[in-house]
C-alpha cells in the first residue's frame, strides 16, 4: 500500500497482504488512519454500519446524481449519517453523508458513488504498481503528516486504479 501526499511531495509505503478487509482494519489499529467510507470496503458491511446504531429511518425515496434511490438516516452516539442506495434490482451505494456530532461545528464528509461499472475485467496487479514522481521523497508511514485530513477546497475522489486520493 502507498500513500502518494502531493501537497508536500512525499510518499510512504506500508507492506500489506490479504483481504481489503483486513487492510482497512490494519491501517485503523497500527496506522491509526481512518480511510473515508473504509467501513464500505470491509467483508461484513452489514456488522460494520450497524454496530453502535441507536436510531435509523427510512426516509423516503430521493434522486442523487439521476438515479433514483431509497434514503436512509442513521444515528450512533458520536454520528449521525445519511445513507442512499440505488433502487431496483442491482442496489449499490449511491451517497453517504456523515456528520460528526462530537466536533465543534457538526463538521460532515460526504461521499458520492458515480459511474458504477459491474462488468468490468479484473485489472492485472501490475496496474497498481506505485511509480513515484521524480521530485517526490519516500519518507517512513509514521512521517506523513495530514492523511486524514483534506485541505480547505479541495475535493477528494476515491479511485481504485491511480492512487488512494487524487486531488
Amino acid at each position: 500500500l502507498t500513500f502518494d501526499v502531493k501537497s508536500n511531495k512525499t510518499y510512504a509505503t506500508l507492506p500489506a497482504s490479504g483481504t481489503v478487509s483486513q487492510l482497512v482494519d490494519r491501517l485503523r489499529s497500527e496506522v491509526g488512519l481512518e480511510l473515508p467510507a473504509g467501513d464500505l470496503l470491509l467483508d461484513d458491511v452489514y456488522a460494520a454500519l450497524s454496530a453502535d446504531v441507536l436510531d435509523a429511518k427510512y426516509m423516503g425515496e430521493g434522486v442523487i446524481g439521476g438515479i433514483d434511490s431509497h434514503h436512509l438516516a442513521f444515528r450512533n452516539a458520536d454520528t449521525d449519517w445519511q445513507f442512499w442506495v440505488d433502487m431496483g434490482p442491482n442496489p449499490a451505494p449511491r451517497k453517504l453523508v456523515i456528520t460528526s456530532k462530537t466536533v465543534t461545528g457538526a463538521p460532515q464528509f460526504t461521499i458520492e458513488f458515480t459511474s458504477w461499472k459491474t462488468d468490468v475485467k479484473i485489472i492485472p496487479a501490475d496496474a497498481f504498481t506505485f511509480q513515484a514522481p521524480v521530485d517526490s521523497k519516500q519518507v517512513e508511514l509514521k512521517d506523513l503528516s495530514g492523511l486524514d485530513e483534506v485541505p480547505p477546497g479541495v475535493d477528494v475522489h476515491l479511485t481504485g486504479r491511480d492512487a488512494l486520493y487524487e486531488s
